[in-house]
């Protein structure tokens, strides 16, 4: 397991915060990018805040320096514009000034690959989601089309179902073509995403994962 220190966008969020517990557990340091860092209180020596924005540049570059991979638990902030493509574009460029290529960052099963075979259930939540939240949609559809188009990034988008929020561990499964469960723990989702760092199966990939 790396040691080395990770750069985490999304870290004080629904699923970021277990993503933090986790890597934290593992003494793992970690540079975390908050809004509002003042809100938050972290004591311990691995952490080291950034404040700043993911849609500002500058601030994604700040976090970034000094780390070996990046992972972004990014959600999409409540009557904001969509930030999916524009945070993953700047960390893409911020990665290539500082040479790094590992980047790890989470989405919904709404996002479309040539490779699917979504079943009847998945189809119905992927239209579901265009027709009730159509602008972070779409926007997150535009984020996998950018990351395809961005050579010697290693990259892997994780498509989720509903994200449960509790410490619980279940037996989880990953498919490139579909998405066969309704739910993951925050929890394993943590782990799935830590694994990932040393892990080459899923680069330039964008598997499902959920319970079984």
């Amino acid at each position: 397991m790396t040691k080395h220190k990770i750069a985490v966008l999304g870290g004080t969020g629904k699923s970021g915060t277990y993503l933090v517990r986790r890597l934290l557990e593992l003494e793992i340091p970690i540079k975390l990018l908050i809004r509002n860092p003042e809100k938050h209180c972290f004591t311990n020596p691995l952490v080291e805040v950034v404040k700043g924005d993911a849609r500002d540049y500058n601030s994604v570059l700040d976090l970034i320096d000094g780390c070996h991979a990046v992972i972004s638990a990014l959600g999409q902030p409540k009557g904001e514009p969509p930030i999916s493509k524009d945070a993953s574009k700047n960390v893409v460029n911020a990665m290539r000034k500082n040479n790094l290529k590992r980047y790890i960052v989470v989405t919904g099963l709404n996002v479309d690959s040539p490779f699917d075979k979504k079943d009847e259930k998945t189809s119905y939540a992927t239209q579901w989601m265009y027709e009730n939240f159509p602008d972070a949609t779409k926007n997150r559809q535009e984020e996998y089309a950018y990351l395809t188009t961005q050579e010697g990034v290693d990259w892997t988008l994780v498509r989720l179902p509903m994200i449960i929020q509790t410490e619980e561990k279940h037996p989880v499964q990953v498919s490139l073509e579909n998405c066969k469960g309704d739910k993951i723990s925050a929890t394993d989702l943590a782990d799935f995403l830590i694994a990932q760092l040393d892990n080459e199966s899923y680069i330039q990939k964008c598997p499902f994962l959920f319970s079984v």
